[in-house]
C-alpha cells in the first residue's frame, strides 16, 4: 500500500502534522508514501515494523523515512504517542542538503535515519510543531521547522570518517539493555577488542567508551527524572550505577545540576513556563 502526498496535502500546503496514540495492535501490512514522512515517539515505546526486522523507539526517538521506505507502527503498553509529518517532496527538493550528505532526508543507508532527542530537545521539537500547526503550512513556515531540526542533527551526527562499525556501535549503545552494561556494553557491540574501540573512539569522537556511554547513561537519567516520580536509586540502577555519589557526580558535570534540582525545575517549567 502507498500513501500519496495528493490525497493528504492541500494545493499550496507543504506539510501535513498528525498526532496518532497506537494500539497494540501488530500491523496488518506495510505502507509506504510518494513523499517524505518525518515522525517522533512523543510518549511510551514503539515497535517500529521494517521489512526485514522490528526496531523498538523509546520517547524521543526521532525517525524520518523516504519514499519508498516501507514500515508500520505498533504501540507498546499503553499511552503510545506518535507525531507525523507528511512532507511535500518538493519542500525536501529545495532545502540545501547540509555538509554531511548522509543526513536526515538525504540519508542513502537501507533503513530509515533514525536519531533520539533528550528531554530538552523533545520539548523544543514540540514547541516548534505548534507553531507549525499554527501556520498555513506552506513552504515557508515548513522550512522555518525543518531547518533549525537539521541543524542540530547536523552537529550531532556521527564524524564523518568514523568506520560504519564503529558508528553502528554507537548507535545499538543508545539502547538501555547495552549502556547498562558500561563502556563494556559497548565494546561488546564492535567484535573488536577493548584497546582497539577505545583508539577509535579517541581518534573520530574524541572521547573514551566510557565518556560517550556515560552522555547516554545521563540523558537517559534526565528524561527519567523529568516524566516520572521514580526514586533516584532506582534510576541510577537503571542506568547500570550502582554508585549513588558516582551518579550525583556524573549527573552534575554534564547538567551543572543535581538530579534533585533537576526533577523539580524541569517540573516546575511545565507546570507553569517562565
Amino acid at each position: 500500500m502507498t500513501l500519496r502526498h495528493t490525497t493528504i496535502l492541500p494545493p499550496r500546503q507543504a506539510v501535513h502534522i498528525a498526532r496518532a496514540a497506537l494500539t497494540p495492535s501488530r500491523p496488518r501490512r506495510l505502507h509506504d508514501h510518494d513523499f517524505f514522512e518525518l515522525f517522533w515517539v512523543q510518549n511510551g515505546e514503539v515497535r517500529h515494523h521494517l521489512p526485514d526486522r522490528r526496531e523498538t523507539l523509546t520517547e524521543g526517538a526521532v525517525c524520518i523515512l523516504r519514499p519508498g521506505d516501507r514500515h508500520g507502527l505498533q504501540g507498546r503498553g499503553d499511552f503510545a504517542l506518535v507525531v507525523s509529518l507528511c512532507l511535500h517532496p518538493d519542500l525536501i527538493a529545495g532545502l540545501a542538503r547540509p555538509a554531511l550528505a548522509e543526513l536526515a532526508f538525504w540519508h542513502s543507508g537501507p533503513d530509515p535515519f533514525t536519531v533520539s532527542r533528550d528531554m530538552r530537545q523533545l520539548a523544543d521539537l514540540n514547541r516548534a510543531a505548534l507553531t507549525l500547526e499554527q501556520s498555513h503550512c506552506d513552504t515557508l513556515a515548513a522550512e522555518a521547522f525543518l531547518l533549525p531540526l537539521l541543524s542540530d542533527l547536523n552537529r550531532d551526527a556521527p564524524p564523518p570518517q568514523a568506520p560504519q562499525w564503529l558508528v553502528d556501535a554507537c548507535i545499538l549503545s543508545r539502547a538501555p539493555d547495552v549502556f547498562r552494561a558500561g563502556a563494556a556494553g559497548l565494546v561488546a557491540q564492535t567484535g573488536r577488542s577493548h584497546e582497539h574501540v577505545a583508539r577509535a573512539m579517541r581518534e573520530h569522537y574524541g572521547q573514551t567508551p566510557t565518556d560517550y556511554i556515560n552522555t547516554l547513561r545521563m540523558t537517559h537519567a534526565a528524561r527519567a527524572l523529568a516524566t516520572d516520580g521514580a526514586p533516584l536509586p532506582e534510576i541510577a540502577s537503571q542506568i547500570g550505577l550502582s554508585n549513588l555519589s558516582h551518579f550525583h557526580r556524573l549527573f552534575r558535570a554534564r547538567f551543572g545540576t543535581t538530579p534533585h534540582q533537576y526533577r523539580q525545575q524541569f517540573q516546575r517549567d511545565v507546570i507553569q513556563p517562565g
